[in-house]
């Protein structure tokens, strides 16, 4: 059963979902340190072709792991959702089926990315110098892809457990060892792009070992049977949450993918000084992030032990946090973007184009706090139809619209790309809001 840490459905809401999330942020922060020292070391020991190609195929890799993640979403609602309903016992055909569809999916996209790997660059528009390294990058990384895979499924697992803890450990494991093999096979070896995706896979390698023999030793309130190894009906309850926030997550990625294009038009140092921006980008997204995914265990265990109003009140705690955190960081981004951006690169043309499109992506940091809580709140009471609705609203109506007619300006410029992000979601807050008010008036007259 639920331990009382655990137990989502009592006590302070704020001391619970902070002591919940810290481990969820901390493992972020580490995820965007591990992607962030591939740019620094190739930045600083590799070329500028490097730079753009660890640039370019760090999106395509964020695509298949943003949507994988999304995907396993699924699980941890499902099974926060039985620990909140006291019926662990089905939690083990919940892994048992995870664990074939997940398998079938790691085969999937390791065809794709080997066999593709040139097309993808090209589609990319990743400069001409830098299509070599590129292609290069992506095959390495799409050749680990199980590892990748294996990870964010049992990451997901120990979240739906109420674990947060966990999953940071595996991930410090993965950046220490990401951090010696940039560092011996970049800076040592001086093998560029290609020895920052060498180091990328044999860190996820050696941090999904550590997770499974860590998830054999756990007490866990429920068995795995050799039975449970199968397409059971548990798949389609975890396929029906997290199938449309995968879907959702696969056409936002492939609109920043179509982004990533649209500013390697406008050079080698755009393309370049993008790829820094978003590095930063990435570590300002963290808490928002860190919410989202706390909310959805939260939220579910409260709603599975029939606890709506104590679900809603987690979703308008989680806002406050946000946008505290989320005006200190914007106000640094602003002030101190170019310093920011002189950590991932000593070329001074490249710093200022990271610098341009940070000014105009900034307003997004505040936005998200309150836009990522409404999220997690809605995955966690498995209105995950609707959250893809909305995010394909913005993203492919107002974000990717905005980003193109920004950039075939004959003024164009990173600053106003950057600024169809806050747009698009505002946009999605706006629909969140008449949503929510419209899905609480139905739980109450339900009740």
């Amino acid at each position: 059963m639920t331990n009382e840490k655990n137990d989502f459905t009592q006590g302070s809401i704020l001391k619970k979902l902070a002591l919940f999330m810290l481990p969820i942020l901390g493992a972020l922060v580490l995820q965007a340190a591990y992607g962030a020292v591939d740019l620094l070391v190739v930045g600083r020991f590799g070329s500028t072709s490097g730079l753009s190609a660890v640039s370019t195929g760090s999106q395509v890799l964020n695509l298949v792991t943003f949507v994988v993640t999304q995907f396993a979403m699924g699980i941890t609602v499902l099974i926060a959702r039985y620990l909140g309903e006291k019926k662990p016992e089905q939690i083990g055909s919940v892994i048992g089926g995870a664990a074939v569809v997940f398998a079938v999916i790691s085969a999937i996209l390791f065809i794709v990315m080997i066999a593709f790997a040139h097309p993808i660059s090209v589609l990319m528009q990743a400069p001409e110098e830098a299509v070599s390294l590129t292609t290069s990058y992506v095959r390495i990384c799409g050749s680990g892809i199980f590892f990748i895979v294996a990870y964010n499924l049992l990451s997901a697992i120990f979240r739906g457990l109420g674990d947060s803890k966990s999953p940071l450990l595996f991930v410090l494991v993965a950046c220490i060892v990401n951090i010696f093999g940039d560092l011996f096979l970049v800076a040592g070896l001086h093998l560029d792009a290609t020895g920052a995706a060498l180091a990328t896979v044999f860190a996820q390698a050696v941090s999904v070992v550590c997770a499974i023999v860590i998830l054999l030793k756990k007490e866990l309130p429920f068995s795995i049977k050799k039975s449970d190894l199968c397409f059971n009906s548990q798949c389609k309850r975890f396929l029906g949450i997290g199938l449309p926030l995968a879907l959702q997550e696969f056409l936002t990625q492939m609109s920043f993918l179509a982004l990533c294009a649209f500013v390697n038009r406008l050079g080698l140092e755009a393309s370049s000084g993008y790829g820094v921006a978003c590095k930063i980008v990435n570590f300002a997204m963290l808490i928002p992030s860190a919410l989202m995914q706390s909310m959805a265990s939260f939220v579910s265990q409260n709603v599975g032990a029939g606890k709506s109003k104590r679900a809603k009140q987690s979703m308008f705690t989680g806002i406050g946090v946000g946008l505290l955190f989320g005006c200190l960081v914007f106000v640094l981004i602003l002030l101190k973007g170019d310093v920011l951006a002189s950590l991932f690169s000593t070329d001074a043309a490249v710093i200022q184009k990271g610098f341009d499109y940070l000014k105009g992506f900034a307003p997004e940091i505040i936005l998200t706090a309150i836009m990522f809580s409404m999220v997690g709140y809605f995955n966690g009471n498995n209105q995950t139809l609707w959250v893809m609705f909305q995010g394909l609203f913005q993203t492919l109506l107002v974000r990717l619209p905005m980003s193109y007619y920004m950039s075939i300006q004959p003024d164009a410029s990173l600053t106003k790309i950057g600024l169809a992000a806050p747009a698009s979601t505002l946009v999605g807050i706006l629909l969140n809001m008449i949503f929510f008010l419209y899905f609480n008036k139905k739980i109450n007259n339900r009740q």
